[in-house]
């Protein structure tokens, strides 16, 4: 079994590899990071030659992305056969999707003024479309034979046709009264209402030309999303490896649905004939992401704890006719991808792994598990003839494709801001390791400040991770960029505290119920070993950053820890954790953390509840929210901003009315960093 604990820790700081920075670089910067070209959805093609991926890139004067479908070539291993694009439609091209023969490919496009699939041969010619359906097309796959189209589209479950939803929704947006009536919950779901539609599973038969017949539900009158709410997507259906079924991971849209993470694994035949058939109706827990080897065995994800959304995901493996298994059961992993291997004798998945997000492959038939890649995060990846092509990122640069073959070294395919970057200074960072709560190892990272002189004290910006079932390390994001910081002059500092993912279920498990806890007991001893570490960090100029659980954490640290710090950001935050509960959409997260519902558990949600400690407050605080949120509602925010103002606390209120938990406009974005980054100077360097 591959056992990555024992990950030697770097002797020096991590100059960041992907790039060479120039003589006269400068500091990485807020618009640097909103105008990135962004590398997406890797799908090798079948023959292995070509490699089409998606390409996002920001009109800022749009104040929106763009994308569009790139291919470049894995034939010529000199690397002459650079990229390409494929798609420069002033639509969004996306989800490249090869048909067998290699050399045409599908992909979904809104070119015709609603979402389709289109069709482009690499042999010439102008794309063409394979649907027109009066509703849009939000997933598809191809089957192995590349006859049948698997699709989701969102219906009324009693409509009988395509037709009929259109009517309706077009008849509803013509009605002047605006009421919403409801039965049950859902009556919202991250950022949008529910209004009576579901995301159904669909077949449809290509013709000779190459054009989708009428598609047929594989769900009718089931009130259920596939791909699941809010951000599944085509990795969770599959056609059988002969072709013949379909298979998708569904939860039933019942009473329980908020509570419940009872999503199962069902099957219909593309043909018809018989309703859909329950493949997992022993594990009330989740199924998800099934997979078909060759030889027709099913391989699919399972959780085994109801209610749990982190739970650890055991890779489940049934041969044909045979019982169902788990492979490696002590591989004490959680993958958030799996894929088979081209020849089907190993299965690739991704997991987070101690401060990184790794790609392992474990062989089918024993388990034995093996780390493909070392270090960086893997965001995507798909399978080659001979290896893996991978999306990979780090703490210093966003995502490329890298061609990875056995134990050599990855071979760079993409360089899709190399310009950008190299203009830039790169991020020095490094990982370490403290005793955290009950003396065990915690691991953080530290990055070095970019623009101020060696031997200089620099500002620090502690930032306090969400989920909280998550894990910051080397990887990239584009919203919550500790290279941002950096670039602005400021040390950053973050840990994988209790409950963070990619060290062991035990870990993950640390965190339910004790919110306040070792959690705060690890960011405590790991600012202190830092700061006694690194002494580039000035220890009296510190700001506390965090959104979702960070949040949480940022107004918890405000009645408990306020001492260690000149300012606070808390974005999307749980203010009361009481009122927390009964506004929010899942209820099965607070149920789980908190140890079942409040009214029946209140002393678990005081217990560590923020407001609580309002009156120990005194650190300036901005506060941040999207009024679209429905994961944490926006008066959680305005709650923390009444506190502060009653108490005549200098705080600030930032409220974005078009954004979800996440800030996601470009315009948005370089006002939030504005924002953020102005917070910190007024505290940390006037």
């Amino acid at each position: 079994m591959s056992d990555r604990r024992a990950l030697p820790l770097l002797a020096a700081f991590i100059v960041g590899a992907a790039h060479a920075a120039a003589p006269t670089a400068t500091p990485f910067t807020p618009d640097d990071l909103v105008r990135l070209e962004r590398v997406t959805d890797p799908q090798v093609s079948p023959d292995g030659a070509h490699v089409a991926y998606v390409q996002r890139s920001t009109d800022l004067a749009a104040n929106r992305g763009r994308t569009d479908v790139f291919l470049v070539g894995l034939a010529d291993r000199s690397g002459a056969s650079g990229p390409r694009r494929l798609t420069s439609h002033p639509a969004n091209d996306s989800s490249p999707r090869w048909l067998p023969d290699g050399r045409t490919m599908l992909f979904l496009s809104d070119r015709s003024g609603s979402s389709q699939v289109w069709r482009l041969s690499l042999d010439g010619g102008e794309a063409l479309p394979v649907t027109d359906y009066p509703l849009d097309v939000t997933t598809f796959r191809v089957s192995p034979d590349g006859r049948t189209l698997a699709l989701t589209l969102e219906v009324f479950p009693d409509c009988a046709d395509l037709a009929c939803t259109h009517r309706r929704l077009d008849e509803r947006s013509k009605e002047k009264a605006s009421g919403k009536r409801f039965d049950q919950l859902f009556v919202r779901h991250w950022d949008r209402w529910e209004d009576g539609t579901y995301s159904h599973l669909f077949v449809a038969t290509l013709d000779a030309a190459g054009r989708a017949g009428t598609p047929r539900d594989l769900m009718p009158e089931v009130r259920a999303h596939v791909p699941s709410r809010p951000f599944g997507g085509d990795e969770e259906y599959t056609f059988s490896a002969d072709g013949r079924e379909v298979v998708w991971s569904m939860r039933l849209a019942t009473a329980q649905e908020p509570w419940s993470t009872n999503f199962d694994l069902y099957s219909a035949a593309v043909a018809g004939g018989g309703a859909p058939r329950n493949l997992t109706p022993d594990n009330p827990a989740w199924d998800t992401q099934p997979r078909f080897a060759p030889d027709g065995t099913l391989v699919w994800l399972a959780m085994s704890r109801p209610g749990f959304e982190s739970d650890r995901y055991r890779i489940m493996v049934k041969p044909p006719g045979g019982a169902p298994r788990e492979l490696a059961p002590q591989w004490d992993f959680s993958p958030g991808q799996i894929e088979l291997s081209r020849n089907g004798r190993e299965v690739l998945a991704s997991a987070a792994d101690h401060g990184r997000h790794t790609l392992f492959a474990l062989n089918l038939r024993t388990g034995a598990a093996r780390a493909l890649t070392d270090g960086g995060q893997v965001t995507a990846f798909s399978p080659a003839p001979a290896g893996v092509v991978v999306a990979r990122a780090s703490l210093d640069a966003p995502p490329d494709l890298y061609e990875v073959r056995g134990s050599g070294a990855p071979r760079a395919l993409t360089r899709a801001n190399g310009p950008l970057l190299d203009a830039r200074l790169p991020a020095e960072y490094e990982q370490f390791t403290f005793a955290g709560a009950g003396g065990e190892e915690v691991r953080g990272y530290v990055m070095r400040p970019q623009g101020v002189p060696r031997g200089t004290r620099a500002p620090v910006a502690f930032i306090v991770h969400g989920g909280p079932q998550s894990s910051m390390g080397d990887d990239w994001s584009y919203r919550w960029n500790p290279k941002v910081f950096a670039g602005a002059g400021y040390a950053v500092v973050f840990i994988d505290f209790h409950g963070s993912t990619g060290y062991g279920q035990r870990f993950t498990d640390s965190i339910s119920r004790d919110w306040g806890g070792k959690p705060l007991e690890d960011l405590q001893k790991g600012l202190a070993a830092a700061l006694s570490r690194y002494d580039f960090l000035d220890g009296n100029r510190v700001c506390a950053l965090g959104a979702s659980y960070g949040g949480f954490m940022m107004n918890y640290i405000a009645g408990h820890w306020p001492e260690a710090f000149k300012c606070i950001v808390t974005h999307a935050g749980i203010f009361d954790s009481r009122s927390m509960y009964y506004t929010t959409e899942e209820l099965w997260f607070e149920e789980w953390d908190h140890g079942g519902p409040a009214y029946e558990n209140p002393q678990n949600y005081e217990k560590f509840n923020p407001s609580l400690a309002v009156d120990r407050w005194r650190t300036p605080m901005l506060i941040i929210h999207g009024q679209l949120d429905y994961r944490v509602p926006y008066a959680q925010g305005i709650g923390a901003f009444t506190a502060l103002q009653r108490r005549g606390i200098e705080s600030r209120l930032l409220i974005f009315p078009d954004e979800n938990h996440w800030i996601l406009k470009p315009a948005n974005s370089l006002q939030w960093h504005r924002e953020v980054l102005g917070w910190l100077d007024e505290h940390l360097k006037r």
